[in-house]
């Protein structure tokens, strides 16, 4: 008799739980408004105060509408349900995390694009966007200051048989005054990725801007370019081979730019970083030629060890970040370890972050202030 007591005893505390994580949970506030990315004049995708995303898609003859969330590198589903208008209309399961995530909807098995919002390369792919604001979005947002332009260039590629583009910051006042020269990072997209995310999902351009409106940073050109040279299909990544980019990078697109814009080209006053995979290709590049790049930043792109650095005096920074979902711990160790090696080192944590463009925003902003000071 105990036993079956303790059994039904067992269970209503289970119910009452069950019952008290349902009622616990915050009612959805209902402000939704249009993401910041959306196609003009469309009201959907929305996201409300909360950080909720809310969808609606036109497929009336469909059985079955997902949208697909990329967080960090994973897939969140959303399945959409069909209303009486026909349209399909769903609410994530819980708030998003703050900053930019890629999406796609799937519609009956096919993969498409939400015709409501911009599109993003991003996953290989072009992807649908979605802004979530964010409580620290002051430092990317667009402001009344002087801004800086970013032009597409085509630079000479003999080592691929091709023209390749470039994109090229440079900073507010840079056509006013034809004899200051500048100093320049290289800054280089993820995995999946092109010479567009920087400026598109990252916001690069206006994090330079508002901090030299602020007076923060020293004025500096970005030179951003797609960092592969072949399309990497079966094995992904692992069949990537860095030394043609590398080719491109050192013998064609740094000339090309010391030639065509007012740079200090010489070591000290040039700087390369990358998030994720272009992390890798900097901290390769960086070690085979330290006689080209003096700054070296790592984004959610792996880190230096003290033995990585055969001349300390050559570099005068190494900066590495990460999400705190990531690995805070590792690029902490590194960053001590580094310094105890009388190496320039600097970490930063992105607080409730994971492997995403809210990570790297944060690392620009953070990075920026610290290049060609020293």
């Amino acid at each position: 008799m105990k036993y079956r007591q303790l059994i039904v005893l067992s269970l209503m505390l289970i119910a009452g739980d069950l019952c008290s994580g349902q009622t616990d949970k915050p009612a959805i506030t209902e402000d939704f408004k249009p993401s910041t990315l959306n196609q003009p004049g469309q009201e959907y995708p929305q996201v409300n105060s909360q950080g909720y995303a809310r969808f609606r898609i036109i497929a009336p003859e469909a059985q079955s509408v997902v949208v697909s969330l990329g967080l960090g590198g994973t897939r969140r589903g959303t399945p959409l349900t069909k209303a009486a208008d026909t349209s399909w209309v769903g609410t994530t399961a819980g708030p998003m995390e703050e900053g930019f995530h890629y999406y796609h909807v799937t519609i009956d098995g096919g993969v498409f694009n939400d015709p409501g919002t911009l599109n993003f390369y991003g996953s290989t792919r072009w992807e649908s966007g979605i802004e979530i604001p964010a409580h620290d979005q002051d430092f990317y947002a667009l402001k009344d200051v002087p801004h800086g332009m970013v032009q597409q260039i085509l630079f000479p590629s003999k080592s691929t048989n091709t023209s390749r583009r470039a994109f090229v910051y440079t900073p507010p006042g840079y056509n006013q005054d034809q004899s200051k020269r500048y100093p320049v990072l290289y800054l280089q997209h993820g995995w999946g990725e092109d010479e567009t995310a920087w400026t598109n999902q990252g916001h690069a351009n206006l994090i330079m801007d508002n901090l030299i409106a602020e007076g923060k940073i020293k004025p500096f050109i970005i030179v951003m370019t797609y960092g592969m040279t072949n399309d990497v299909k079966m094995g992904g990544i692992r069949n990537f081979d860095i030394k043609p980019f590398q080719t491109v990078l050192l013998d064609e697109l740094i000339p090309y730019i010391d030639t065509n814009f007012r740079t200090l080209a010489d070591q000290p006053h040039r700087a390369m970083a990358g998030l994720s995979m272009g992390g890798m290709e900097t901290k390769t590049i960086t070690l085979a030629r330290p006689d080209v790049f003096s700054h070296y930043a790592l984004l959610s792109g792996g880190i230096y060890a003290p033995e990585d650095i055969k001349d300390k005096s050559a570099v005068k920074l190494i900066f590495l970040s990460c999400g705190s979902f990531e690995n805070p711990t590792g690029i902490m160790k590194a960053t001590t370890a580094l310094k105890d090696a009388g190496i320039n080192s600097v970490s930063f944590i992105s607080e409730n972050t994971r492997h995403e463009f809210q990570t790297w925003r944060r690392s620009l902003y953070e990075l920026a202030p610290l290049l060609f000071v020293r």
